[in-house]
């Protein structure tokens, strides 16, 4: 039988393509369970806006026709939110689209981007598959080490990554921190600033890039997937100046976020009670959980978004199979580079303390 592999760019066949977190259907019908609890892809755990949800419902009657292509509705709502006016704004079937138009737009073969090491596998996947040279940088401490990272910078980079807060770590740059780094990046370097944990972060001297998009060479995106509670609906925007917005345009698709998406974004922005719900959620759970891994003496990153990376021994692996088959499905991160770690999402009470005493358990028994 013919193998069409064969006809794929090389960079196609190199690839190791994304793995998501374990469906919660998946590991019911693989373990016959009634019951189980996704504490792995750092959802929302109150699910998404009301608002949200009536939207969608008055939208399904026009599910017959094309959303529209320029999301002039949610556009007019960000820039109403951000500051931000629409036509530096662009929407895209969630953040992750929005990387990949980046990649697309800005990105030659052999050109450098470059990233840290661990952080969002999409950026790495993506500039392989552009033909881009990666220049992964280490985490130092479990934070971004920008300072390394400037220092990297040569004649080919033409994008840096920095998400912030960070996804697998929580851990998040400071305002100071980034503006010394912006201040050394060349103008012609594009540093693009995933801020998909955003709305959670409360620390005083964490800082958004929106501010900075006026220097023309800075991108800024945000996602509905986490405190908006739309990762089903994958909707995400980013911001920057128009030179850059219109390049993303041109190799955009034409209709690229579906109408439910839309009329749920645009709800879900002015649901401000969901919202504060959702982060005094994460905050008073945040503090059970951390509680929990230091009277285990358990070694945690602090965190600033809805998830904690917590080190749970040699046998992580184990531990992971082990809550699985009680049901419990969190992130194992020997794959990101972290072995001996799983990233669990703070959850609701209930889903909480049931990770909690299940956790406490296998540590005890020695199975960590």
């Amino acid at each position: 039988m013919f193998d069409a592999r064969v006809l794929a760019r090389a960079c196609v066949r190199e690839s190791e393509p994304y793995k998501p977190g374990k469906p919660i259907e998946e590991l019911k019908r693989e373990l016959r369970l009634s019951v189980a609890y996704k504490m792995a892809s750092n959802e929302n755990a109150l699910g998404p806006s009301p608002a949200a949800l009536a939207a969608v419902r008055r939208v399904l009657r026009e599910a017959h026709r094309y959303p529209d292509g320029a999301c002039f509705s949610l556009k007019a709502a960000l820039a109403r939110n951000s500051g931000i006016p629409p036509e530096q704004l662009v929407v895209g079937n969630g953040s992750d689209e929005l990387i990949v138009l980046a990649l697309r737009a800005f990105i030659n073969p052999g050109d450098e981007v470059i990233i840290a090491e661990p952080t969002f596998m999409v950026y790495k996947i993506a500039a392989r598959l552009c033909e881009a040279q990666v220049i992964a940088v280490p985490l130092r401490d479990f934070r971004y080490d920008l300072a390394a990272m400037r220092q990297r910078i040569s004649p080919r980079t033409k994008m840096i990554f920095i998400a912030n807060p960070d996804n697998p770590t929580g851990s998040y740059a400071a305002r100071a921190a980034v503006e010394e780094f912006l201040a050394a990046v060349p103008e012609g370097v594009l540093v693009f600033f995933d801020e998909a944990y955003y709305e959670y972060v409360e620390a005083a001297d964490y800082a958004t890039a929106l501010p900075w998009i006026g220097r023309g060479n800075v991108i800024v995106s945000r996602s509905f997937s986490k405190i908006y509670g739309l990762g089903g609906l994958r909707v995400g925007w980013a911001a920057a100046a128009e030179p850059i917005i219109d390049c993303l345009n041109r190799v955009r698709e034409p209709f690229n976020v579906n109408s439910l998406a839309q009329a749920a974004a645009v709800a879900a922005l002015d649901d401000l009670p969901h919202i504060e719900r959702s982060r005094s959620l994460v905050g008073s759970e945040k503090e059970f959980l951390c509680a929990t891994f230091g009277a285990l003496g358990l070694f945690f990153v602090p965190s600033v978004t809805n998830f904690i990376l917590v080190r749970v021994g040699e046998q992580s692996e184990a531990v992971y199979h082990q809550l699985l088959r009680q049901g419990v499905i969190v992130r194992e991160m020997a794959g990101w580079g972290l072995p001996g770690f799983i990233r669990v999402t703070i959850g609701k009470k209930s889903e909480n303390r049931l990770f909690a005493r299940r956790l406490r358990q296998i540590i005890r028994r020695g199975e960590a």
